[in-house]
């Protein structure tokens, strides 16, 4: 069952590439959209950090699934690296690392909107639709 849910995914990229073109980049969007919304329902400073972290995490991991398939080319690595620069930034400004000042308890949900417009300001354009694809796969699959 799997394989024919693969399997119909990837005929499913090749179909509604220019669909996905639009899409997708909201796809990645909703993720920590759906985080930043679950940071503001949430009243404890730790469960927000907990959250974020989570979120970060997620789509690393994700990131880093996508790169190790070889099934990208040279120019989505580059984008691929450009957007787990800005998470990993996002991160460490989180939780105070490599310079950062650590985003007090206080501006948690400020943080998790400025997550949501840095997101959709990501340099994504050079990532291709068979990519970006992969990746929203990826993460419905693993989130």
């Amino acid at each position: 069952m799997k394989a024919r849910i693969a399997f119909g995914s990837i005929i499913m990229m090749f179909v509604l590439t220019l669909p996905a073109n639009a899409g997708g980049k909201g796809e990645l969007q909703k993720h920590f959209n759906d985080a930043a919304n679950k940071v503001k329902a949430t009243e404890n400073a730790s469960e927000k950090r907990q959250i974020l972290n989570e979120s970060f995490q997620s789509m690393s991991k994700v990131l880093d699934k996508v790169q190790s398939s070889g099934l990208i080319s040279n120019e989505d690595r580059v984008g691929i690296n450009s957007l787990q620069a800005t998470l990993k930034k996002n991160q460490d400004e989180l939780a105070g690392n490599n310079g950062y000042e650590r985003v007090s308890d206080v501006q948690l949900n400020d943080f998790s909107n400025y997550v949501v417009q840095n997101m959709e300001q990501a340099e994504m354009i050079s990532i291709s639709v068979v990519t970006l694809l992969l990746i929203i796969i990826l993460v419905v699959l693993l989130v």
